[in-house]
């Protein structure tokens, strides 16, 4: 495949030094690779013990600095948030290093059968769904990937029989070669990380690197109701099997009235009720239809597939359910990180919502989202950095109903204030949480520590 099937005296840059940086930096080391690992931090913004451990693999540091000779790597390994297009990047790969990232490094050392979920919303929901389904079906079975495990961590440990349940963003896709899972997906695709991508053209191309190695023995899942994400499917080999909300479907998996059927060459099987369901919202029908065709041609039985989504409670920080306090219920979205996710999250919504939101915008536009508010939100309650661009939006449709705050907990106690009995506090911020937060898990767990003590 190629020379990192054999890794020793390999020379390879680390770029990036969180989670998959890491990961990366010790196998790659522990192969017998020569690691340097760049990362902007200084090195007293980095765990010392963490830099002694690593030092002590023969990994090198170039810490708030560039490597002083781009020509000297064979391979430069990008982590998630390393953009391709950074300057000594570009120069490393015009002196003949390769570019690729975790992922593909992941695939390239380890052994596991692939399932790979993306699109820009639902993966995570998607990811837990499908782990919990092989798990329950007694697979081996590792949910890896942009949920928060290094995919490589698992691919090193896993034997040829167990599966690695992989959600995979744009950035990790971008970066493939040669990486092709037995089965994949595409959950949908609306305007995200442009800041990164530029255009929607290329942010699709990026995506549609998930099934590019697929011959027509794997699997393609996608949403047939979402026709740009749909048309990422044309020169596809794999077999294409398409889910939708909107009409029954020959093959695939699709919804007729209030049941989630599916469908292929010889039978039909109804898979549950959406009554059945814990979690809410049309979008999570989506994401249930999407997982069980994951499931059912990875070949799982659909009576495990059945028995799993209707006790599947969801995932943290995903509209999740907080409580609730004097009649108001609470839900934290903090995943709602792009405009699309939150405005799933207020159609989920059948009460009247105070909505938080704000953060780092990402670049997006924000007038679509709020011309869903009048009428639906009854107060929007604005944060972080980049709130002022949704107020702007706001304004320009004479929406004015919002009020700005310093941090979470006024927040959530001026959320509490304006709500009445019968109303939802609802997180959903349509914005990264990187201005504030070290992710959007932290800022979802300020909000519930928040929420807790009213």
């Amino acid at each position: 495949m190629s020379n990192l099937d054999n890794m020793k005296g390999n020379r390879v840059l680390v770029v990036g030094f969180g989670r998959s940086g890491q990961a990366a930096a010790r196998v790659m080391a522990r192969m017998g690779a020569e690691v340097s690992v760049q990362d902007a931090k200084k090195e007293s913004q980095i765990d010392s013990n963490l830099l002694t451990f690593y030092r002590g693999q023969g990994v090198t540091f170039y810490l708030d600095s560039m490597p002083p000779d781009m020509g000297a790597f064979d391979q430069i390994i990008l982590s998630p948030g390393a953009s391709p297009e950074l300057g000594f990047v570009q120069e490393g790969k015009e002196k003949g290093a390769e570019i690729i990232g975790e992922l593909e490094i992941a695939y390239r050392v380890g052994k596991g059968n692939y399932v790979a979920i993306t699109g820009t919303n639902g993966k995570t929901t998607t990811t837990t769904l499908v782990g919990e389904i092989f798990r329950a079906a007694g697979r081996g079975t590792y949910v890896v990937g942009n949920i928060g495990t290094a995919v490589i961590n698992a691919s090193t440990e896993s034997s040829e029989k167990d599966w690695l349940v992989t959600e995979c963003s744009s950035f990790q896709l971008e970066t493939t070669r040669y990486f092709k899972p037995v089965v994949s997906a595409i959950l949908n695709l609306t305007p995200d990380h442009l800041n990164r991508h530029h255009t929607m053209e290329a942010y699709g191309k990026a995506k549609a690197k998930i099934f590019a190695n697929q011959t027509e023995a794997g699997y393609l899942v996608i949403n047939q109701d979402d026709r740009l994400c749909f048309s990422l499917a044309e020169g596809c080999r794999a077999r294409i099997v398409p889910f939708s909300v909107k009409q029954e479907l020959p093959f695939g998996a699709f919804l007729r009235g209030d049941t989630l059927v599916l469908r292929d060459d010889e039978k039909e099987i109804e898979i549950c009720t959406r009554g059945d369901l814990k979690i809410i919202g049309m979008h999570n029908v989506q994401n249930v239809l999407a997982a069980a065709a994951i499931s059912y041609f990875a070949g799982i039985e659909p009576a495990v597939i059945t028995r799993v989504v209707k006790e599947f409670a969801g995932v943290a920080h995903r509209i999740e359910y907080c409580g609730k306090v004097d009649d108001v219920l609470y839900y934290n979205d903090s995943k709602g990180t792009n405009t699309d996710a939150t405005e799933i999250a207020l159609r989920a919504m059948e009460r009247d919502v105070i909505l938080i939101a704000g953060g780092d915008s990402k670049g997006q536009d924000f007038g679509t989202l709020v011309r869903l508010f009048p009428g639906k939100v009854k107060h929007l309650v604005l944060l972080g950095r980049d709130a002022h661009f949704i107020r702007e939006a706001c304004d320009a449709i004479g929406y004015g109903d919002y009020t700005f705050c310093k941090d979470m907990e006024e927040c959530v106690r001026t959320a509490a204030a304006l709500a009445s009995p019968g109303d939802v506090v609802l997180l959903s911020p349509a914005c990264a949480s990187w201005d504030m937060y070290n992710n959007f898990e932290q800022r979802g767990d300020h909000f519930k520590d928040c929420v807790s003590r009213l």
